[in-house]
């Protein structure tokens, strides 16, 4: 397995995706009952992209560090030291902008020295590994939402900060708190504005670590293109870095 992902490359021919903020969002509220698997909050208000405002844009490569049949679970974060991330993330259908209902949203990212469950130490900085951390998701409810708590992720050598994104449509929850089959409709991966990355990584355990860190101007998969590249609008939720923030993209996708 190779310490970096810097060959990777965005994919050609593959499938096209939608991405609009919640700027250029209309709001949509609807109060439905929550599946039996972890989802997001049905009864808040929930950004919806209009037509008018849709874009689309190609999805980026999955990278080496993705692994199968992680748990379906709103906190991914085991307890891994960090700075609190809540991400909010609306995914709807690209060519309608309705809302896509119990669609598996999956994330895996690194942690604040840049090592991936699974494959700490890559990065160089060795540590206990048990193949889950900073790995899951959860189903939307009816109006699109998935919300899932995380921490800001750190970065590895030759990649910006970023976290790797899966939707999938049809899965089926196991007896284990994971999931099989279905169809994967959307690869991407998120992305963080560089002034507020700067503030993070001057806060422990973030300092300290040891790898020199790519900016999102000279990260080799990050195109510029804003929100529509994956690109996250950030809130701060305290007065200083250390009280976190909170996330949130509209993601669309081809559902046919």
């Amino acid at each position: 397995m190779s310490m970096t992902d810097t060959s990777e490359a965005p994919s050609i021919g593959r499938r096209t995706v939608l991405i609009a903020t919640g700027a250029t969002a209309a709001t949509l509220a609807v109060a439905a009952a929550a599946p039996e698997a972890p989802t997001a909050d049905t009864a808040a208000t929930t950004p919806v992209a209009a037509a008018a405002v849709c874009t689309l844009t190609k999805e980026m490569t999955e990278g080496p560090y993705y692994l199968d049949g992680q748990y379906v679970r709103a906190d991914i974060s085991e307890d891994k030291a960090g700075i609190p991330l809540e991400l909010t993330l609306t995914v709807v259908d690209d060519d309608t902008c309705a809302p896509l209902n119990n669609a598996l949203v999956e994330i895996w990212q690194a942690d604040a020295l840049g090592e991936y469950s699974g494959f700490v130490g890559n990065n160089g900085h060795p540590g206990p590994d048990n193949g889950t951390f900073l790995r899951g998701g959860v189903l939307t409810n009816s109006s699109g939402v998935a919300r899932i708590t995380t921490i800001y992720p750190g970065w590895y050598r030759g990649r910006c900060i970023h976290i790797h994104l899966k939707v999938h449509t049809d899965v089926t929850l196991t007896s284990d708190g994971s999931f099989t089959g279905g169809q994967e409709i959307h690869t991407g991966q998120l992305f963080f504005d560089e002034a507020v990355t700067r503030s993070v990584a001057t806060v422990s355990p973030y300092s300290t670590n040891t790898v020199p860190r790519t900016t999102l101007a000279q990260d080799s998969i990050y195109d510029d293109g804003g929100a529509a590249s994956g690109l996250l609008t950030l809130t701060a939720l305290g007065s200083s870095p250390s009280a976190g923030y909170a996330g949130t993209l509209t993601v669309g996708v081809e559902t046919s």
